[in-house]
């Protein structure tokens, strides 16, 4: 006696079988499933052919995927669970940076009122030399310096606000450009991060983000490379 496919169909959601629900498991639970499997194939053991018995390869071949269809539905039910834990934390976690500065993506330093703001370099490789070279809005170099050698990571750092004659430069908005290298002169992959204020946390698009004021706009969380 064939084995009747029609359940596995059901979980497959590719029964066509007249009268019959084809939306797969969006109708039914895996444990009502489960439940359904196991009445036929209690009905079909007692009605089988004594001469044409079930394979027993068929027999532990059903079994295998109603197995597997029900511990597909209580994993997806632990990783939702998991993913609400995590984004709760992360919202815990972005709360308590409020009032915080953090370096993120970005190659601006802002100067006013006697502050000037630090600026950060991330670094993909261990680099013998890197140095930093400060412009102003007309592309004109400001200042440069030779910051020796660094680690990969995430460095931050902290311009004086001098040009090359050691005199103060006006209030402003700077930039910065980082040059890397190794021991063998080969170039280090390498970001300018710049200095942002959290003034509060937000949710767009099931993402938690930082808001950094207007003249940033906000940033992901996982995007902030170092807290200060």
């Amino acid at each position: 006696m064939a084995f009747d496919n029609s359940l596995v169909g059901r979980v497959n959601g590719t029964s066509n079988t007249a009268g019959t629900n084809n939306s797969g498991m969006g109708a039914t639970s895996a444990s009502e499933l489960g439940e359904e499997f196991m009445s036929l194939l209690v009905a079909q053991l007692n009605n089988q052919d004594p001469l044409n018995p079930m394979e027993n390869s068929e027999f532990t071949s059903q079994i295998a995927q109603i197995n597997t269809v029900s511990g597909i539905d209580k994993l997806n039910d632990t990783l939702s669970s998991i993913t609400g834990q995590i984004d709760a934390s992360q919202k815990l976690q972005a709360g308590a940076m409020v009032g915080r500065g953090v370096l993120v993506e970005g190659n601006k330093i802002q100067v006013g009122n006697d502050v000037v703001l630090p600026f950060g370099i991330e670094l993909d490789g261990d680099a013998a030399k890197v140095t930093a070279t400060i412009t102003d809005g007309t592309g004109r170099t400001i200042n440069q310096y030779d910051l020796g050698e660094i680690k990969a990571g995430v460095q931050s750092f902290n311009w004086d606000g001098t040009d090359t004659t050691n005199a103060r430069v006006e209030d402003g908005t700077y930039q910065v450009t980082i040059a890397a290298t190794d021991g063998s002169g080969r170039a280090v992959a390498s970001r300018a991060l710049q200095y942002g204020y959290v003034s509060g946390v937000m949710t767009a698009n099931n993402t938690t983000k930082l808001d950094l004021g207007p003249n940033m706009g906000s940033v992901a969380f996982n995007d902030v490379k170092q807290i200060l």
